[in-house]
């Protein structure tokens, strides 16, 4: 046991996202990995994912993106970024680690990237200060390609059956992802060119 060696989580994370962006190839600056760090470390206990929204203002707590979406929309300032930022986050963590899953939901990942994409330009729009306004813009330009950093740390590019290779499959015709392309080629799958897809915009 002596020669056993335990990290933090952050750490843990930290790793995976430095080998995550070698694969992908994709450059993220500091202060926008700091912030993916922050946001994996909070949902790391699920709690953070599932809790009911808790504003006591509120006659009726929203109970959908939507819902929320439209909250944060009709909220004055500071709830109103509060809100959005709920949301934004959520949408990109559940779209990044869970999106194999929502593939198989009435509502599945192209409204999670589309909302999750929205409600970053709106906390870009809404941040006054230069840096986060970056980040958040971003996020929300780029939104397929953070949700792939998150996938590649969910699941290291692991498949074990021709299922998963369906919702690899799925995955990319739905997005357009680059990841999910990437590992069809090296599973010696065929895809369609990026360019004939008829992916959702965000």
């Amino acid at each position: 046991m002596s020669n056993v060696i335990f990290i933090s989580p952050e750490q843990h994370f930290s790793e995976l996202l430095k080998e995550a962006c070698e694969y992908r190839n994709f450059k993220i600056l500091p202060p926008t990995e700091a912030y993916i760090l922050n946001l994996l470390s909070h949902y790391i206990d699920s709690r953070n994912l599932f809790s009911p929204f808790m504003d006591e203002s509120i006659e009726k707590p929203p109970e959908t993106f939507a819902e929320l979406y439209l909250t944060a929309l009709s909220a004055s300032d500071p709830k109103n970024k509060a809100y959005m930022k709920i949301l934004a986050d959520k949408a990109l963590y559940l779209s990044g680690f869970f999106g194999d899953s929502l593939q198989r939901k009435s509502v599945d990942i192209d409204y999670y990237m589309g909302i999750g994409a929205s409600a970053y330009s709106n906390l870009a729009a809404w941040t006054k200060e230069g840096t986060t306004a970056n980040i958040y813009s971003t996020f929300s330009k780029k939104f397929i390609d953070f949700a792939d950093l998150l996938s590649y740390i969910s699941d290291k590019s692991a498949l074990q059956s021709e299922q998963d290779i369906l919702k690899l499959y799925e995955r990319y015709m739905r997005t357009g992802s680059d990841l999910a392309r990437e590992k069809l080629i090296e599973l010696g799958v065929v895809t369609v060119p990026k360019e004939q897809l008829k992916v959702k915009k965000i």
